[in-house]
Formats: structure tokens, C-alpha cells, sequence
């Protein structure tokens, strides 16, 4: 039987991964080719994303692709978390390193953009989730900082599609990546460039959308001879993750709804138009696009970045692991402290696990003490979050979905996936951890014609992975402590 081959490049905050995906007939099967890290990198006095090296990354899971597993793969394609972006100058060279969101160049963005356009008004055009770190708000802190830099920039381009450029030298916008940014019609997928001349923003630095599955075209003659490769075409997958993972999500009929669980946890439904309502707006919800021209009505949570940075710490005393942080914390008493993950003292502190401590005692809780009760209160307090989350998005958009399907990382923790069951009252669907990749992947073989639509991707990831049902368990307690949870959030 004939197989195709394509190589993914699956990057978040935290790592990336090349993942090698073999399609032959039914099923695909997944191979870990490399797999590095990446942190922000400060510098100047900002966070940024250090793109060189991310670049020389993907380059080196190409290689050993083709020469270490003797595989040319059929084509290539990158996704990333989403709304940081490069700036290109009129010789299309890079200006400095992107910003990374969690820098602190836009704490006061928001309330400046506020005063020249009222909040739901925004929200209406826009339809985005508000967070500081949108890509609205960055190119108006960099404008405002740094206007030589905008003085110079001739081309924005979104991280997949900037290092896409590094590898073919073209520029584009995918439209999956492009939708996070506060900068699109919902409706018609198109650049607010009225929005942008308010703001008076450079709409020209905006490039051509094009739509998940458009194969960009081959890499450069010299990448090629770098690596000593043939010209493999670069596919513009769903280029954010989250829409790469929903893409891989092995649902059939009925209504669901997804959690995409990682270092963020974006919570939602898919849907085939944009919801702009009140609700909405309160959620406060987004409205993302997704493959073939779905809607992605989300809600991005603050997820196991609690976790990450706390054991970043722990590790400084000796390394634990992340099943024997899951294993410790079920020796900690039960919901004994609770916290809102969004809060925003949680986006980048100095120290996570004194954040968490912090927040428990001004809001009157017991102090959690050990490194298991800390991580029980984060997944206790997730899973709370989670049941919040859904109680909106049903306000906003109403249905009855029956079950809830877990993607990513955090399927791989059996506490978590369990609790969220527990909090919702929803059976659990945990898998394909690697969704992104996956995604990306079955997004690569569609464009390759070898796969057709969204139905049959999905066919073929349930037949490709293993998941795991969770049942709802104690839902007297778990409703008993959710109302304690909304009190404590809510004052």
C-alpha cells in the first residue's frame, strides 16, 4: 500500500517538536523526529521570542527527517500558538526579534485603544476575546514605543508564516493565525484596514490571506542545499495550533465541546458562523477561524502555565516529573484552596508558587503549604474554570452537548482529564495529545489530495489514535464546590 509522508512543526511557548506523520490508508501513524525548547529570551528590556534559533530548529528536524530516518516527506507544514508577529523591512530582512506576548509592552494598551473606540463596539467588529497581548494591541505599543521600527516595516508576518518565509522567502497570512490577531472581520475574513486607519495602524503591512491547505510553494535552493534536501513544498497548514488540534479532534455527529489543554487551555465550540452577541462579549469569547471556514467560539484559559512555572522552580531543589507531581497531589486534601488561573497576577510572575500562595491568603483560604496541595489547587482550580467556561458559552451560544473532548498535552494527565469530568458532569474524550501535530499533518495530506475534508480527517484520526473515556464522578461535591470556587473568584 502506498504511503505518504509529512513532517509537522508543532510549536508552543514552552517547546516544539518536528512529529513525522505516515498516512497509509486508514490510519496515520505519528513519529517524534526532534524535539526542543523554547523560551522567551530577554532582551533590550523586552521579552521576545529569539526566531533564529527557532528557525535553525526546524531545520535540524528536517535534516534528521531525511537523513537520520531516511525519509523525504511529501511536503512540510508549521503552526504556533498565535498573535506574535515579525516585522520585515523594505529588503524583506527581519527587524530584531518578535515580541513575545508576555512582555509588558502592552499593559496599557487596552485602556488607550478604549478611549479612542468603545469596548463592545470593538468587540463587534472584531469579535476577540480583549487580552492585552492581542496583536492590536502589540502593533499599537510598538507604534507607540518604537515608531521607527513601523517606519521601517514594509511586511508583517505572524510567527508560522514568518519562519514559512525563512524557509521559501514568501510572504503570506494564513487564515487560521491570522484570526487571532484583533485585526480581521469575523464575517467576511478580511482586513479591518477601516479599523486599522482609526487606530491609524500601518494596514499596509498586511499580506494576502490565504485559506488552510495552500501549498505556499517549494524551499529555497539554498535551504536545499543546506540541508542537502530536495525543494519539499511548505504547506500553509492551520497554522495556530489550537486550529490545527480542533482539526484533529475524532468527533462524529451530535454536539460537543473542546478543550484544547496545554500551556493555555482554549475552551469551545466549533461552530459555522461567528456569535457576537452580549454574552458573547461578557464571556468573554472569541471568534477564531478554523478549517474549512469554520468558526472557532472559544475561550482562552490560563492553563497548565501554573504548573510549568511552578515546576520550573521545584526543579531547582530536584527534578520532578510531571506524573509524579500528578501522583503527589492526590495525597493533598481536597479542594482545601481554590484560585481563578486568569487572574492576572498569574500572567508572568517573578514566582508562580508564591503568586498562588499570595492569592489564597487575600482571599482568605488556607495557604497551601506543600508542592502537592499547590498542585492539586491548580488542577482543582482548572477544572472549576472549565465548568465556568461551559455554563458561558452556553449562555452565549446555547445547545446540549453531551460530551467533551480533551486535545494536546494535557490528555496525558489522568487527574486533570478526570476532574474536568467530575466539575462539568460531561463524559471526557481524552485524545489525540498530539492534536496540533495531527492536525497539521491531515491538513497537509488534504492539500496533497490524499485526504478529503473535514469529515474524513477526523475519520481517520479516530482510527489512528487511542483515547480515554472519563465518567462524571461525586457531582453533588463537585457542584458544592463549584459554587465555593464562583464565590471565592467572584467576592
Amino acid at each position: 500500500m502506498y504511503k505518504s509522508n509529512y513532517l509537522a512543526f508543532d510549536i508552543g511557548a514552552s517547546s516544539g517538536r518536528a512529529i513525522l506523520g505516515t498516512l497509509s490508508g486508514n490510519r496515520v501513524e505519528l513519529t517524534e523526529i526532534h524535539r526542543f525548547t523554547n523560551e522567551m529570551t530577554y532582551r533590550d528590556g523586552h521579552y521576545h521570542w529569539d526566531i533564529y534559533h527557532l528557525f535553525d530548529e526546524l531545520k535540524a528536524g528536517l535534516k534528521k527527517c531525511i537523513h537520520d530516518f531516511g525519509v523525504i516527506p511529501d511536503s512540510i507544514g508549521i503552526d504556533t500558538w498565535g498573535v506574535d508577529f515579525g516585522l520585515l523591512d523594505e529588503n524583506n530582512e527581519i527587524i530584531g526579534w518578535p515580541f513575545a506576548y508576555r512582555d509588558s509592552i502592552t499593559d496599557n494598551s487596552m485602556e488607550e485603544v478604549f478611549e479612542i473606540i468603545e469596548p463592545f463596539e470593538l468587540y463587534k467588529i472584531t469579535g476577540i476575546q480583549f487580552m492585552k497581548f492581542n496583536s492590536l494591541f502589540q502593533l499599537w505599543a510598538i507604534k507607540k514605543e518604537y515608531p521607527e521600527i513601523i517606519d521601517k516595516a514594509e511586511k508583517l508576518l505572524f510567527m508560522p508564516d514568518l519562519l514559512g518565509f525563512m524557509f521559501t522567502g514568501k510572504c503570506w497570512s494564513e487564515r487560521t493565525i491570522a484570526s487571532t490577531s484583533q485585526l480581521i472581520d469575523p464575517e467576511s475574513g478580511e482586513w479591518l484596514t477601516g479599523l486599522m486607519d482609526k487606530l491609524e495602524l500601518p494596514s499596509g503591512l498586511m499580506q494576502e490571506i490565504v485559506e488552510p491547505g495552500t501549498v505556499i510553494g517549494k524551499i529555497k535552493p539554498e535551504i536545499s542545499r543546506e540541508l542537502d534536501c530536495p525543494q519539499i513544498p511548505l504547506v500553509a497548514s492551520c497554522e495556530h495550533d489550537t486550529a490545527s488540534a480542533i482539526a484533529s479532534i475524532p468527533a462524529r455527529g451530535g454536539e460537543w465541546v473542546y478543550i484544547s489543554s496545554g500551556t493555555w487551555s482554549l475552551m469551545g465550540l466549533e461552530l459555522s458562523h461567528p456569535v457576537l452577541n452580549k454574552p458573547a462579549y461578557e464571556g468573554p469569547f472569541t471568534n477564531e477561524g478554523g478549517f474549512a471556514g469554520t468558526t472557532r467560539f472559544l475561550k482562552n484559559i490560563t492553563g497548565l502555565w501554573l504548573l510549568q512555572e511552578c515546576k520550573k522552580k521545584w526543579d531547582r531543589n530536584g527534578s520532578v516529573s510531571y506524573p509524579e507531581l500528578v501522583k503527589m497531589s492526590l495525597e493533598a486534601p481536597a479542594f482545601r484552596s481554590m484560585v481563578d488561573p486568569d487572574h492576572p497576577d498569574f500572567m508572568n510572575p517573578e514566582d508562580m508558587e508564591s503568586a498562588i500562595k499570595g492569592y489564597c491568603k487575600n482571599t482568605g483560604q488556607p495557604v497551601p503549604g506543600s508542592v502537592a496541595e499547590v498542585t492539586r489547587c491548580i488542577f482543582e482550580s482548572l477544572a472549576m474554570k472549565y465548568r465556568y467556561t461551559l455554563e458561558m458559552l452556553l449562555k452565549a451560544s446555547p445547545g446540549e452537548p453531551d460530551r467533551l473532548h480533551i486535545i494536546g498535552g494535557g490528555t496525558q494527565n489522568r487527574i486533570l482529564c478526570q476532574y474536568a469530568a467530575n466539575a462539568t458532569g460531561l463524559k471526557v474524550i481524552a485524545g489525540p495529545a498530539e492534536g496540533a501535530a495531527l492536525g497539521n499533518i491531515l491538513v497537509q495530506a488534504h492539500a496533497s489530495g490524499k485526504v478529503n475534508g473535514i469529515g474524513r480527517m477526523r475519520e481517520i484520526s479516530g482510527s489512528s489514535v487511542d483515547t480515554m473515556v472519563y465518567n462524571p464522578e461525586d457531582g453533588q461535591l463537585w457542584h458544592q464546590q463549584y459554587l465555593r470556587w464562583k464565590n471565592i473568584i467572584l467576592g
